[in-house]
């Protein structure tokens, strides 16, 4: 029997602390060829789009695919993990929070290998639900002591504080403009749904890491070309995802201003194959864009505490 797990338990079972663990030895296993991931495909029509993008992970024994459909209303996800022994259906998982949850943990694996060790100070750009999670990610790699937030909603960002404060233990303080969130960042995190930059190259402090995920777009970017041009070193979770879809990356690449060739990918870093910080002052950057192994990883994560607390409902499905 399939399991088909929804949402309040996806709550239940996922900490960021394991997460974060979950998707270091994913990355971990793709450095090591043990991973099959396809990058992200679309089907638009008039009112939404169609999104699909899959992963096979034999390390922890299933193949599967997350399907959502983006629209105004918003995001609707669903994952479907398999067997790889045998074929077999093995889940059905709501989604929503935990790709929130591997967006967060993916930043919070490249900081914890990209950040100084002494970034305190955080400078966020956006309040949605990606700005929750990667705060929660931030806060469990670097003692976060203080937290800048900027969004264009006065309301949302002061809500945002608030709410984060109390969750997280942590001073969060709502500003004015993009600017003031991000001029004295240790480490700064753009998750918008602009099309166009929110953040400038001038405003970047030495020896900073971004966090950049808000943007999976060839056409839309969070930074402008100077920020990028600026970071010593760049690195996303899948460079082939990224050349299609990281308008943040494109862009200047198309403008001649960043070559490919210096991007590393999230897993050459974390099997130590890859440059790291090198200097103090350095301006680092992770582009995440969000892949397939992400998702399938947690997910399984997830199925298998699901299965051992007896958590979820039974399902005669494909049996």
């Amino acid at each position: 029997m399939a399991l088909l797990i929804r949402e309040q338990h996806v709550h239940a079972l996922l900490t960021m602390p394991e997460t974060i663990a979950v998707l270091e030895d994913a990355f971990l296993a793709s450095a090591q060829g043990l991973v099959m991931n396809q990058s992200r495909s679309r089907l638009p029509y008039p009112h939404g789009v169609l999104n699909y993008l899959s992963a096979a992970t034999p390390e922890y024994g299933v193949s599967g695919y997350k399907t959502y459909v983006a629209s105004r209303t918003g995001a609707r996800s669903m994952v479907t993990l398999f067997s790889v022994v045998d074929g077999r259906l093995l889940a059905l998982l709501e989604a929503d929070w935990l790709g929130a949850m591997r967006t967060g943990a993916a930043s919070a694996l490249a900081t914890r290998f990209l950040a100084r060790p002494e970034s305190h100070t955080v400078g966020i750009i956006g309040t949605g639900r990606q700005a929750v999670t990667q705060l929660m990610g931030l806060c469990a790699v670097r003692e976060v002591r203080q937290v800048f937030v900027y969004s264009r909603d006065p309301a949302a960002r002061e809500y945002f504080c608030q709410a984060m404060a109390r969750r997280l233990n942590v001073a969060v303080f709502a500003v004015d403009t993009a600017q003031q969130a991000a001029e004295y960042a240790d480490i700064l995190v753009t998750a918008t749904t602009s099309r166009d930059p929110v953040v400038y190259g001038k405003w970047l402090s030495p020896g900073c890491h971004l966090n950049v995920i808000g943007s999976n777009w060839a056409q839309r970017r969070e930074l402008d070309s100077q920020a990028v041009q600026r970071c010593n070193l760049i690195v996303t979770d899948s460079l082939a995802q990224a050349q299609l879809e990281a308008g943040d990356l494109i862009i200047p690449a198309n403008e001649g201003s960043l070559d490919w060739q210096s991007v590393s990918e999230l897993s050459a870093i974390v099997e130590g194959q890859a440059p790291r910080r090198t200097h103090p002052n350095d301006i680092t950057l992770f582009k995440g864009v969000g892949i397939a192994l992400e998702d399938i990883a947690t997910a399984a994560h997830i199925y298998t505490l699901a299965s051992k607390q007896g958590l979820g409902d039974e399902i005669d499905l494909l049996s």
